[in-house]
């Protein structure tokens, strides 16, 4: 083969060594080096986890009267830590929440003050996991800083008081928890108590006290704490007889599953228990 051939021959065979060996480091380079596509843009589902695993959406609790006072500090502390998160409360008699959400009210999560009122949720098949126990409360006689009837005892609130006058009494109605454990009290004490008013909630009965609308009420003792010096809180004795549990549950077809578990979850944490204790609660 002539000296020219013999030279392109090799030249041509080493462009392809090199070609090859080229294509081969392309390869395994493709395979090493990170994606250079742009990232997902698409934000998350509401109430789905966001970036980082953080969970975002429109959280709404429907919660008991009794539990106000505690449960809006506690949902700043959980905005807090879930700032993603857009929470609102709705408040009232543990009965008339539980009647909201039978009829299609759209709420994520149930605080209940008692265990029936619960269960009637849960058996119209409207809570998504076990409701949970997370505290517990027992009531007290509200009265007027001075006591100015020397009330004592659940007794006392049958009997005339100074001027021969009954104490004008305001107690929660028998479908609410606060009414079912004030009869429970009374019953086991043989007092025949005629109350002036009969209140879907027990803040509207500790307002009535705290008004001067009433001589006395019956109200939780976390009710009395939070009304500051308008009202003092006669102990019952025993009241542990008739103690209310608070449970707590997510319902449903939220919308935002992942944060109401969350807030579920939360309540029995030692932040939320530290937080109930400080403001009367008894741990569950």
């Amino acid at each position: 083969m002539p000296a020219v051939r013999r030279a392109h021959t090799r030249a041509r065979t080493r462009i392809a060594a090199a070609a090859a060996v080229g294509a081969a480091a392309l390869l395994l380079l493709g395979c090493s080096a990170p994606s250079t596509s742009a990232p997902s843009t698409s934000a998350p589902a509401e109430g789905t986890a966001a970036a980082g695993g953080e969970f975002e959406g429109e959280l709404t609790v429907f919660a008991a009267a009794s539990l106000q006072p505690a449960f809006e500090q506690l949902a700043e502390r959980f905005t807090a830590q879930h700032p993603r998160v857009t929470l609102t409360q709705t408040f009232d008699g543990s009965s008339v929440l539980a009647t909201q959400i039978q009829s299609g009210a759209g709420a994520d999560v149930f605080a209940s003050a008692d265990e029936a009122n619960m269960q009637k949720v849960v058996d119209a098949g409207l809570i998504e996991s076990e409701p949970a126990t997370f505290a517990t409360s027992e009531l007290v006689i509200a009265v007027a800083p001075d006591n100015p009837l020397g009330i004592e005892t659940l007794a006392d609130l049958a009997r005339p008081a100074t001027g021969g006058a009954l104490p004008v009494v305001v107690v929660c109605a028998a479908e609410v928890p606060c009414g079912t454990a004030s009869r429970t009290l009374l019953e086991r004490d043989g007092v025949a108590l005629d109350p002036a008013s009969e209140e879907q909630n027990v803040t509207a009965v500790l307002t009535k006290v705290r008004g001067g609308e009433a001589d006395a009420g019956l109200v939780y003792h976390s009710d009395v704490l939070r009304s500051g010096d308008e009202v003092v809180g006669v102990p019952i004795p025993g009241a542990e007889d008739a103690a209310g549990a608070y449970m707590i549950a997510p319902v449903v077809g939220s919308a935002s599953p992942e944060a109401a578990a969350a807030f579920v979850d939360f309540m029995g944490s030692e932040e939320a228990q530290r937080v109930l204790a400080d403001l009367g609660f008894r741990p569950a």
